[in-house]
């Protein structure tokens, strides 16, 4: 089944302008899925799309004269005396790709749509080939919304404070539960029963850890970085100590920080940094670490039901802009702030004094959007559930 995905309204009104699409984010989340989708929406026979994760496809680019390519494009069926379209799916595996589309950008009416499941590649050979030249857009697991939409629910969503009934809440919270544990891949939701869903999570890690890890990362100790995955997942919602990592795994800081940078690029980890909004209390440094996927978390790492629940609402805030986290010196805090305007505490089942210290708290920072996130339901005001965020 082929879903609309909510990243689709923001890549629509750039379908029709010149710059290069390019669509990047973890390795089964549905850039290929939602590639097609535009695909599809190009009314026009003067396109073509190429599986780069395809070694045979790859030779097409294989040239040092990049009008040959243009002939290998002509022989596939596109016209480039007029306007074409060219989709090319996990440019990660071409290494001269950027050039190849800078140069047919440059001298032909081509708009290319691109994926890749690496922004760590991207930033490194792609960025000074196509400044000006090409719009980037994120595509993350599932959100809840979309989640239902692929089981084929056609329940509506609450909006953003709408009061939830506890009639509401269990009619929800069935779905939520299976979101929360398996999370958000479209292939792990579409799987039937829980044997299916947890084989497919384990297909996801070893796909990333095979090409991703292995393949691109080109690290000399695979057993080091796959131990500090490991680390990682125990320390879901922690602050990172890079002095302890290292010590554990016997390796040096730079190590740590070089290995961090490629899980982070490559979207399997996320890091966040402390809230600067008030600089004479928060606590600087260090950064907490969240998982790309509950579904990930909780299949191959022992964590607790906090943990997990905390890592899903991260998963559910990450796509709408810059995440947070702020702790005072006393160690009052708030889980996450996004975009320095909205606050979410978290927890499994918030009190009256839980709401009235996250209250106090953005009022000193001057933040009037906060809420409780409850795992549970409360009749209490400014509490939302992971399914109504």
């Amino acid at each position: 089944m082929i879903i609309r995905r909510d990243v689709y309204n923001d890549i629509e009104p750039y379908l029709s302008s010149p710059e290069a699409i390019v669509i990047t984010g973890m390795r089964r989340t549905g850039k290929t899925t939602l590639l097609r989708f535009i695909y599809d929406r190009i009314d026009l026979d003067n396109k073509i799309f190429i599986d780069l994760e395809n070694t045979l496809n790859q030779k097409y680019f294989d040239e040092e004269d990049y009008e040959k390519v243009k002939l290998n494009f002509e022989i596939l069926g596109l016209d480039l005396s007029r306007q074409a379209y060219v989709f090319l799916d996990e440019i990660q595996f071409v290494g001269n790709l950027p050039q190849v589309v800078k140069y047919l950008y440059d001298h032909y009416q081509v708009k290319f749509f691109l994926t890749g499941s690496s922004s760590f590649y991207l930033r490194n050979l792609f960025s000074e080939s196509l400044v000006g030249r090409k719009y980037v857009f994120e595509l993350f697991p599932l959100n809840f919304r979309e989640f239902l939409l692929l089981k084929g629910e056609k329940l509506v969503v609450p909006k953003k404070g709408q009061q939830v009934s506890k009639t509401i809440f269990h009619t929800f919270d069935r779905f939520y539960d299976e979101y929360l544990k398996f999370g958000g891949f479209p292939g792990v939701v579409e799987k039937s029963n829980v044997a299916e869903k947890k084989r497919a999570l384990n297909d996801v890690f070893s796909s990333y850890f095979q090409l991703e890890v292995l393949q691109l990362g080109d690290f000399r100790k695979t057993d080091v970085i796959r131990d500090l995955i490991l680390l990682l997942m125990q320390r879901i919602g922690s602050k990172i100590d890079i002095q302890k990592l290292a010590s554990e795994l016997s390796v040096s800081r730079p190590t740590i920080y070089e290995y961090l940078s490629f899980l982070e690029g490559t979207y399997f980890i996320h890091l966040i940094k402390p809230f600067s909004g008030s600089r004479d209390v928060e606590i600087r440094g260090a950064e907490k670490v969240y998982l790309c996927d509950s579904g990930l978390a909780n299949n191959i790492a022992q964590i607790s039901q906090g943990s997990l629940f905390e890592n899903n609402i991260f998963q559910i805030l990450r796509p709408r802009g810059a995440v947070n986290y702020y702790q005072k010196k006393g160690g009052a805090e708030i889980d996450f702030i996004v975009n320095k305007k909205e606050a979410y505490e978290v927890k499994l089942s918030p009190s009256s004094k839980d709401l009235s210290t996250l209250g106090r708290i953005s009022q000193e920072l001057k933040l009037n959007d906060f809420r409780l996130v409850s795992r549970n339901y409360l009749e209490m005001e400014n509490v939302c559930y992971g399914f109504d965020l």
